[in-house]
């Protein structure tokens, strides 16, 4: 009795082992050593290899064939076939046939691309009116590279695209293993854990496993605007769903972009870095001042205002640790006079239960029913950053300091505007009156589209009024000059504050400064097309020169790995105008040894010569430092320039979701000296945010 018992419990010591080492884990807390994610895979044998090589060369042949020939509508579907031959040679290529088993499912991935392109060449492509499980692709703007994405087309769906659709978003869960491969053999075979009636479901890739954030949170939009493309997609009713590592990336779109869903529904999952690490991860938070306010860009917690604008439906289980997510949400939102509501599954761990499904696909049947508000009345918007600056008619153009918190609340009003005939003499004429009450914000704009405001017999006259927190006067100010809406019901117009007040702004201004899009930081270059720039030259100081090498090479390699792209490298005597005026340029090396450097140096707020770096009145050894940052490029002030990094996060945050935030502002001063490790790419001695005009802080 006594050795079954042994037998037992070894039996459990060895499963509780063998799980946590796929897991997050206090032993994921060892910055020093960190295991490498993705894990190389097995060994794939010399036959099945050439076989593999056989059937890609075979299918490369029919996409030249396609891409060389005339017929348009070919090569729009061209994605749909080129998403299987990167899968498998990525697969082979970077050794990430994680299971034997693997193999088979590349062999199949070919047959169907095979299959595909020669569809393609006959000019029948089947899948295009394939309903079930279907798996497509399309090229991003990113980096060029095709992504995949999978669908679940309902049975009822109308093929000639007659009848607008519902479409929910579902976000799949941290998976480790899962290379493009896995994704697409999974998404041919496994619905999902939901499929609603008369729903198309979108499972995006999300570019690996980064919880949607960065380039997989463009890959969403990105999929969707393609989905929008080939299927009659009803934009009132996008919903977004996820579980676990999807809960999370739920969380984040339903707070940042609350305005495009008619629904949410998050599943456990994590909502915020440092509360979720403490609890989750059990790990003790150190972070730099920088880093803490860069937490403010994806803790949903500091967005949760927007959910005003977004029905939203948690689930968690009862006895799953990340319900904590949902915990934190429910808190903030109470802050609001919201109440989450919140479906729990009685004696559930990290899954769903089958009553809890039940009340959830009721729940947004209900929410799908009534549809996307398209024009409320009230406006509550929050945010951080320009790079999330609109909810519904208002649009942020600036704030008056970046990562603090920046709110709007509007509500309009439209009196006497039932009128037909015009009023008698004395009578109140129609009015449109509109309330703004701002914070941390120094220029809107008020954006109702067509229809809104009807054309009638008589002219609307038009009361605005704006209040700012901090200003001397109490109340509503009125705002005079500003234009009525226009014959077509649509009504624009942007105010800006000078010397305290608000007024009608009919133009942008041409100074530089921080704007949507343009705003940082580090991390915000990657969000769209992005070259590197690598320098021919010989680096003024040798350290330098081998560090930013080094670097330049760990870039190459991590943005694919991490994120599942090829980053596009260029010499700097080969970069073009057409390239500086298309995308964001990474220059590496130093003003000596890239020339595209040289040329923009003195354009910076940082000065780098050979002797020194200095960033205001400070200075630093230029022999054992290096200066990192973003700024507009003074080449095409509508991109950036960044030198030398990448995304700012390192292999350690690999290790938990929660952790892949930025870890570098719009700037840094690197002590060479220190070795760059899984955190950072050396001693960080300095580093800040630039201001609202793209200038040192004093």
């Amino acid at each position: 009795m006594l050795r079954s018992s042994l037998r037992l419990v070894l039996v459990c010591l060895l499963f509780s082992v063998s799980a946590v080492s796929h897991a997050d884990g206090i032993q994921d807390n060892i910055a020093e050593n960190v295991r490498r994610i993705p894990v190389l895979g097995v060994p794939v044998p010399d036959d099945r290899a050439a076989s593999m090589r056989t059937a890609l060369g075979q299918l490369q042949e029919k996409l030249a064939a396609i891409n060389a020939a005339t017929d348009a509508n070919a090569k729009s579907l061209l994605p749909d076939v080129m998403i299987f031959e990167r899968a498998v040679r990525c697969a082979l290529d970077y050794q990430e046939f994680f299971e034997v088993n693997e193999f088979d499912k590349a062999d199949a991935l070919l047959a169907e691309g095979i299959k595909r392109a020669d569809q393609l060449l006959a000019g029948k492509p089947e899948w295009i009116t394939q309903k079930g499980l279907v798996v497509r692709g399309y090229i991003s703007r990113i980096d060029n590279t095709v992504q995949p994405y999978g669908l679940v087309i309902p049975p009822t769906y109308a093929i000639d695209h007659s009848v607008p659709t519902r479409c929910d978003i579902w976000f799949h869960g941290r998976g480790e293993k899962l290379s493009e491969v896995n994704f697409l053999w999974d998404r041919m075979k496994n619905p999902g854990e939901f499929t609603p009636d008369h729903t198309i479901m979108l499972h995006p890739y999300g570019r690996y496993c980064n919880a949607f954030k960065f380039a997989g949170e463009v890959d969403v939009l990105e999929a969707l605007e393609d989905v929008q493309k080939h299927y009659r997609i009803d934009e009132d009713r996008i919903s977004v769903r996820g579980f676990s590592m999807g809960g999370a990336a739920c969380w984040q779109f339903a707070t940042h972009y609350a305005d495009r869903w008619f629904a949410a529904n998050p599943g456990a999952g994590f909502s915020e870095t440092p509360q979720f690490l403490k609890v989750f991860q059990k790990e003790e938070l150190k972070p730099m001042p920088w880093e803490q306010t860069l937490w403010n860009l994806y803790d949903c917690d500091k967005w949760a205002m927007n959910l005003t604008h977004c029905p939203t439906i948690a689930y968690s289980g009862e006895n799953d640790s990340q319900k904590q997510a949902a915990d934190v949400m429910e808190k903030a939102l109470a802050e609001h006079g919201i109440k989450l509501r919140h479906v729990i599954g009685k004696g559930m761990g990290h899954k769903y239960d089958a009553e809890s499904k039940s009340i959830l696909t009721r729940s947004v049947q209900e929410i799908a029913a009534i549809g996307r508000v398209k024009v409320p009345p009230d406006i509550q918007f929050s945010t951080h950053t320009l790079r999330y600056n609109e909810m519904h008619w208002v649009r942020l153009e600036s704030l008056e300091q970046h990562w603090q918190p920046a709110s709007v609340f509007a509500s309009y009003d439209i009196q006497n505007a039932q009128r037909r005939p015009a009023p008698a003499s004395g009578s109140d004429p129609a009015m449109i009156k509109l309330h703004v009450a701002t914070n941390n914000v120094g220029r809107f704009t008020i954006s109702f589209p067509a229809g809104v405001f009807t054309n009638r017999k008589i002219p609307f006259n038009v009361e605005v009024t704006v209040h700012s927190e901090g200003d001397n006067e109490f109340g509503y100010v009125p705002v005079t000059n500003v234009p009525r809406p226009n014959s077509d019901g649509s009504w624009q117009f942007s105010l800006d504050r000078k010397d305290g007040a608000w007024r009608n702004a009919e133009t942008l201004p041409e100074d530089l400064h921080k704007r949507h899009n343009l705003q940082g930081p580090i991390d915000d270059a990657f969000m769209d097309s992005f070259i590197f720039v690598r320098p021919t030259g010989t680096a003024a100081n040798e350290a330098v020169g081998q560090w930013a090498e080094a670097e330049l090479a760990r870039a190459i390699e991590h943005w694919r790995r991490h994120f599942r792209g090829d980053a596009r490298v260029v010499n700097d005597v080969d970069l073009t105008d057409d390239m500086i005026q298309s995308s964001n340029i990474v220059l590496w090396g130093d003003p000596k040894s890239n020339s595209v450097l040289a040329k923009i140096a003195d354009k910076l707020p940082i000065q780098w010569t050979a002797d020194k770096v200095t960033v205001g009145e400070e200075s630093y050894d230029a022999k054992t430092h290096a200066p990192i940052l973003i700024h507009p490029n003074p080449l095409n002030l509508n991109r950036y320039v960044v030198l030398n990094s990448s995304f700012t996060f390192r292999d350690y945050a690999y290790l938990n979701n929660a952790r892949q935030v930025p870890m570098l502002p719009d700037w840094a001063i690197i002590d060479l000296t220190t070795p760059p490790n899984p955190v950072w790419p050396g001693k960080v001695v300095d580093a800040n945010f630039f201001d609202e005009q793209w200038k040192l802080k004093p």
